[in-house]
């Protein structure tokens, strides 16, 4: 085999694992997102469970936290998303091999 060969068959093995990595980091952002999806629904629900009790300004309060939390985790989400695709787009996919 060839040395140009052997090295465009090493430069593929690590953009694929860069790209493997990439789309676990990815995978994990998606699972943080839905915990946090999880926990500020179920803090909404307990917000509008106090605004129907009678304790509208707590609940306001919690119902808008749980708003806030909801908008930082998609924010997160897509920063993470955003690195994981900057990095995977930036590694070359192959060497250029050279004459020889």
């Amino acid at each position: 085999m060839k040395a140009a060969n052997i090295q465009l068959a090493a430069a593929g093995r690590a953009y694929l694992s860069v790209a493997q990595s990439a789309a676990i980091a990815i995978q994990d952002a998606t699972d943080y997102l839905r915990s946090i999806s999880t926990i500020s629904s179920t803090a909404a629900g307990i917000g509008i469970a106090m605004v129907i009790a009678g304790e509208t300004g707590k609940g306001a309060q919690v119902i808008g936290a749980a708003t806030t939390l909801s908008a930082a985790g998609v924010a997160q989400f897509s920063a993470i998303s955003g690195a994981a695709i900057a990095v995977a787009s930036g590694f070359p996919q192959c060497l250029t091999p050279k004459a020889g």
